[in-house]
């Protein structure tokens, strides 16, 4: 195990890098926030601002640059830079945390995670949602079994965002890495894969409703599990009224749960992960469970977003590569992400 903090630079400072990333970063002792890049001056500033000792550069490649500074490089740029600059980190010599949706392409994908074992290099995707409140939770009844035998998964992220705030976003097509199902809907798709396994994608919905939306704002897929587990997952940013995050139906009974993980709003507010009521869920929107013709209020895990890099700093000390700890989310569990969301595109 080492005791050097493990040198840190974060590209771009906009939502995943100021929210994301750089609290957890900070607020962990095995981290030292080394870096940032952003070419925004006013995100400059804010990053100067909370961040005095870090230095500050323009553009991703400048943080490459200092790779003999750096052990460690988080991209939370937008997707269509993702390939082009982890390859960069990696082949600079730095291990590297990708913010999902990893990459445009599955075969990028998989290409980046061939390079990284090549060169001895760590490669993660931040698919934080895993550790949203509401999904641990549905990953402890189904652990323990409460459901008896799963036969339907409902998941759901919606939101009433009728103008698109980023530059970035407005402009970009399915191709570039834009629209809801790369952004929200990877997590959704995730989360699915992980609580029931491999599936393949039955029927698709995907539409651009807004006038200004490039890529897709709308999307509604059908997913068969081998496990025979059938998924419906709804990722919709023209909904007022927002159906159930997650509604899970087995053999002994059902679990429904509505709302939305606290944990981005806290931070966004200006709390701290280290603050006593950070992730806990109010219990008014705690989820349903009800066994055997009996419903409960289920209280809701406590969000754990920090749990991602707490589990990366003990990869990277532990040996890095070399080490049997797994990394936080496995670089192929998101290329399995990327697969369904190809399948999807050419359904519809």
């Amino acid at each position: 195990m080492t005791s050097r903090p493990i040198r840190t630079a974060i590209a771009g400072f906009g939502l995943s890098g100021s929210v994301f990333h750089a609290p957890y970063i900070a607020g962990n002792p095995s981290y030292e926030l080394t870096a940032f890049a952003t070419s925004d001056p006013e995100r400059q500033a804010q990053a100067a601002k909370r961040y005095p000792n870090a230095k500050i550069g323009d553009a991703p490649l400048d943080l490459v640059a200092l790779a003999d500074e750096l052990d460690l490089i988080v991209l939370g740029t937008p997707p269509a830079t993702h390939h082009r600059l982890a390859k960069a980190a990696l082949e600079a010599g730095l291990d590297v945390v990708v913010d999902k949706p990893f990459v445009v392409h599955s075969a990028d994908g998989e290409e980046l995670i061939r390079l990284a074992a090549s060169l001895g290099r760590v490669l993660t995707v931040y698919q934080n949602r895993r550790w949203d409140g509401d999904a641990l939770t549905v990953q402890k009844l189904l652990d323990a079994g409460t459901l008896g035998e799963v036969t339907r998964f409902e998941a759901g992220m919606e939101r009433w965002a009728p103008e698109i705030a980023k530059a970035w976003k407005a402009s970009a097509t399915a191709e570039d890495g834009g629209g809801v199902l790369f952004d929200l809907g990877t997590h959704v798709l995730d989360l699915a894969l992980r609580f029931f396994g491999p599936a393949t994608v039955t029927y698709a919905e995907i539409a651009a409703r807004r006038a200004q939306e490039n890529a897709d704002d709308d999307v509604f897929l059908t997913l068969r599990h081998e496990s025979g587990v059938i998924s419906h997952v709804t990722i919709n940013l023209n909904s007022h009224l927002h159906g159930p995050r997650f509604r899970v139906l087995g053999s002994r009974g059902a679990f429904v749960k509505f709302g939305s993980d606290p944990q981005e709003p806290f931070v966004r507010k200006g709390g701290l992960p280290s603050h006593p009521a950070y992730g806990v869920e109010p219990p008014e929107n705690h989820g349903t469970l009800e066994v055997d013709g009996q419903q409960r209020t289920i209280p809701t895990e406590r969000g754990a977003y920090p749990e991602f890099y707490r589990l990366l700093a003990e990869k990277l000390n532990d040996g890095g590569i070399t080490s049997a700890r797994p990394v936080p989310v496995d670089p192929a569990d998101s290329v399995a992400v990327l697969r369904l969301i190809e399948q999807a595109r050419r359904l519809a």
